[in-house]
């Protein structure tokens, strides 16, 4: 959807009597032909704002710190544009010795085999171990700058793969926004944090449903114990919903997470709001039958109508590279994104897609996240 520029901001100039053409000549003469002229515009009005303000320089220094690590991040990230990525958390303590490390390392082995990218903060236990088995070419470290000396692991330590954030808000936006999946290993405060803000974040629709799973060692009860807490305080006292528990999976091995990440992308794709439509776009359309079964067994996560499968869908128009794709769409309520887990796992039934084969350059398209 196309973005409407602030006219408050501009109105608010005016009638201080500053005059703004010169904004908008300078954004022309560095972008003419970007279509994201009017973020920029407001991006700087924004900025000319809090100049005239001038309420406090820790403020100013805070929103200077940022833009820079987004636009660096952004950049950066840009060359690995295009490839799937799954975000690994877990203990930096983790001794090499221990059999979570050698999990962890296999995880990063089994991940680049299936061509995907393995992000995680970049140090050393479960991190060092992912990377270590993951290799640099699979490899993307986001590293914090903390005041006592702190070094990234060998496989992304002075590399272009690694990049170093001064706030933990902007690299822990990094490490949702890049990610199409997210395992999540035993560790201390910060995997706890990590896991209960992605599941926050997902919950409550702020990000994009991905696979969130679980990975303990055999026989390990470190998740179990805390499915358990959930389970027995979180919904039996309604504070979560009931469905809420389909949002993560449980596994032991490094196979079966991986496993779990492809089945959630073999038929679906990505999703985005379009207006008041949520659009899940698939590689494979369903069947009449299986559409059938859609319209009656998840009718509650309609908000009115009811569910449109099309070839495509008309105000996409933004996003062209993904026209090729088969587009379900419905008035989503937005409440219970268990719920719509419940449906990309039907979705992604090979039995509940059309026998209509698609041309082997669709089928093998890469699946690419979009929001």
């Amino acid at each position: 959807m196309p973005y409407e520029p602030n006219d408050l901001l501009s109105r608010h100039f005016q009638s201080n009597g500053i005059d703004l053409t010169r904004v908008e000549e300078q954004l022309n003469q560095v972008a003419p032909d970007s279509p994201n002229l009017a973020l920029y515009r407001d991006m700087m009005l924004t900025v000319l704002r809090m100049a005239q303000d001038d309420r406090n320089r820790w403020n100013a220094k805070i929103v200077l710190q940022t833009l820079r690590e987004l636009e660096n991040a952004f950049r950066v990230l840009d060359q690995f544009k295009g490839r799937r990525k799954v975000t690994v958390f877990g203990s930096a303590r983790t001794p090499t010795e221990h059999p979570l490390y050698a999990q962890a390392r296999a995880l990063g082995t089994a991940l680049a085999r299936s061509n995907l990218m393995v992000i995680t903060g970049g140090g050393g236990g479960i991190m060092a171990a992912a990377h270590e088995g993951a290799g640099l070419e699979h490899s993307l470290g986001f590293n914090i700058t903390l005041p006592f000396e702190q070094h990234a692991n060998s496989t992304v330590d002075g590399t272009q793969n690694l990049l170093s954030f001064h706030f933990f808000f902007t690299r822990k936006l990094f490490f949702v926004k890049e990610a199409d999946a997210l395992v999540l290993c035993p560790g201390g405060f910060g995997t706890l944090d990590e896991a209960l803000e992605v599941l926050t974040l997902i919950q409550t629709g702020k990000s994009p449903l991905v696979p969130v799973i679980l990975l303990d060692a055999p026989g390990g009860s470190f998740w179990q114990s805390a499915l358990d807490f959930i389970s027995n305080q979180l919904e039996a006292n309604h504070y979560i919903l009931p469905h809420d528990l389909k949002l993560m999976r449980l596994v032991y091995s490094a196979d079966e997470a991986v496993e779990e990440i492809k089945q959630f992308y073999s038929n679906f794709h990505s999703s985005r709001w379009l207006k008041k439509q949520f659009v899940i776009r698939m590689n494979h359309p369903l069947s009449e039958r299986a559409l059938e079964q859609v319209q009656g067994e998840f009718a509650d996560l309609c908000l009115s109508g009811h569910f449109q499968q099309s070839a495509h869908v008309d105000q996409e128009h933004d996003e062209p590279q993904f026209s090729h794709l088969t587009c379900l769409s419905f008035a989503f309520t937005a409440r219970d994104q268990g719920r719509l887990r419940m449906l990309v796992d039907f979705i992604n039934r090979t039995e509940n897609w059309s026998k209509a084969k698609a041309p082997a350059q669709e089928r093998t398209r890469e699946p690419i996240k979009a929001t």
